[in-house]
This record gives structure tokens, sequence and C-alpha cells, in this order.
């Protein structure tokens, strides 16, 4: 009977803590982006007053001045392009490399997994400038043979490298759950006479839904939010920022005239596209994390 009691005691303490951990989490987490949504609707003055008073309105004109004045609907349709420019090449290569290192061993298979497994040790903040340097010279030589340039400030090209430069995580994510995929389905499907495309795109591909959407999920995140690579390769070009870049830019006049409601009007628009996708897909998001095998 003591032994029961001193188990409950265990349980009810550890669950009690659990609960805390995950109570003070979620508050450190939601407070800041809770003001930061309140900071966005009020007008200046109530800045230089208590932080923590709501707003005495509803002020949308920062939302609007953030959009026109500033700018930030050209940035964001310019994040918008390159981001789903960038998914579409992620996902036409990584696909069918994952699905061809993780089901087939042929010639060279090893040392493929080996260099996208290295991959993912490589920081690409690190790798920036040589990129730089190589599409600057790349543009150099074009122009030299053209008379014009094309690979620096060109959305297209900021596109194929984001697509790049998540290659060794995204095959690696994928390879794994394909990996643990029953090859029934696929001997099933060759029995019927269906080819090595068919099978890839009809039968596996469905099944790692949830992969995919876990990689899509990140890769958006990834490409949306960032700022070194697009404030390097795009440095020349006035038009054609993207989102991070132009609300550096937008930082930087608002705290020269002092217009901070139109500041977190800016930051608003920057985080509601991922909180908006992050709801929708967080249950796929979840099983692809954790769902592997056959389905019943």
């Amino acid at each position: 009977m003591k032994k029961r009691n001193k188990d409950f005691t265990g349980d009810t303490l550890y669950k009690l803590f659990v609960y805390v951990a995950l109570i003070t989490l979620v508050v450190v987490i939601i407070v800041p982006v809770g003001w930061v949504f309140l900071a966005s609707l009020k007008e200046n003055s109530q800045f230089y007053g208590n932080p923590w008073v709501l707003p005495n309105g509803l002020h949308f004109e920062n939302f609007v001045n953030a959009w026109n004045a500033a700018n930030m609907g050209s940035y964001m349709l310019n994040s918008a392009i390159v981001t789903a420019l960038a998914l579409c090449l992620l996902l036409v290569v990584a696909l069918p490399a994952a699905y061809c290192l993780s089901r087939f061993r042929f010639r060279g298979s090893k040392f493929l997994n080996i260099c996208f497994m290295a991959g993912l040790f490589i920081n690409v903040n690190y790798i920036v400038v040589p990129i730089f340097l190589m599409l600057k010279d790349g543009d150099a030589w074009l122009k030299s043979a053209f008379g014009s340039t094309f690979l620096l400030n060109n959305l297209f090209v900021l596109a194929v490298v984001y697509a790049a430069t998540a290659l060794p995580f995204t095959i690696y994510l994928l390879s794994g759950y394909f990996a643990t995929l029953p090859h029934a389905f696929e001997e099933a499907a060759y029995i019927d006479g269906a080819g090595y495309g068919r099978t890839m795109i009809q039968i596996i591909f469905p099944m790692a839904k949830p992969s995919i959407i876990t990689i899509i999920l990140f890769n958006f995140l990834s490409f949306w939010n960032e700022y070194i690579i697009s404030m390097t390769l795009m440095s020349s070009s006035k038009g054609a920022k993207t989102l991070p870049v132009g609300l550096l830019n937008l930082m930087q006049t608002s705290q020269a005239k002092t217009d901070f409601g139109q500041l977190y009007a800016g930051l608003v628009l920057v985080m509601l596209p991922t909180l908006i996708l992050y709801i929708c897909v967080q249950k796929k998001l979840t099983q692809g994390m954790t769902v592997g095998g056959l389905k019943g």
C-alpha cells in the first residue's frame, strides 16, 4: 500500500512538473507574439508610455502604411515568388533522388549518400561569399560575351540557390521515410505492369505525403525567413528584395521617423503567413515526424 502511494505521489509530481514546464513554454512563446500583434494596432504616442497598455483603438492604418508606403506588398510578392519557385525546384529534384537512394543499390549510390550526409554539416552562411563571387564571375563573363548580366539580382537564381542549399536535409529526411516503406507495394505495382516512374509517383509519393508536407513546411519557413543569402545576392536590386530584407529597410525607416506602429505592422506581415501555414498543416507535420512503415 505504501509503495502504491509512493508511485502515485511520484506520478503526480512528474505530471505537475510537465504541466508547469509546458505552460511556461506556451507563455514564453505566446506573450511576445501577442504583444507584437497588439503593438501593430497602437498609435505612436502609446509607445512612449506603458508598453503593456492595450491599444486605444484599432489603428489598421499601420498595416496600410507598411504595405504601401514601405513597399512591403512588393517585398511580400517577391518572397512568395522565390519561395514557391524554390519549393518546386527542391521537390522536383529531391523526391526522385531520395527515392532512388533509399530504394535501390547501384554503383556510386553509397558515395552519393555520403556526399548528401556531408552537406548536413555545412552551414550555408559560411559559403555565401564563395557563392556570390562565383555568380559575380559568371555575370562578368555573360556581360563580356552577351552584353548583359543574369545571375545576380535575379529572383529565379536566388530560388535555385535556396533549393540547392536545402537538398541535403530534404534528401536525408525523405530517404529515411522512404526506407521504412515495405517493398511489397512496389512489387505489386511491378506485377500489375507499372514502371519505375509510375510506381514512384502513384504509389510511393502518396504514401509519403506526411513526410513531404513536413519538408515543405520546414523549407517554407527557411526560405520565407532567409536574410543573409537574399541580402548578398540581391544587393544591387531595389525592387526585387525579399521580405526579410525589406523588413530591415522598414526598421531603419521607422526608427528614423519614430513610426513604431508601422514597424510592428511589418513584423506581423512577415509572421502571419508562417503562422497560418503551420496551423493548417500541424497534424500532418506531426505524422511526418513520427509515422513510418506500413499503413493499415
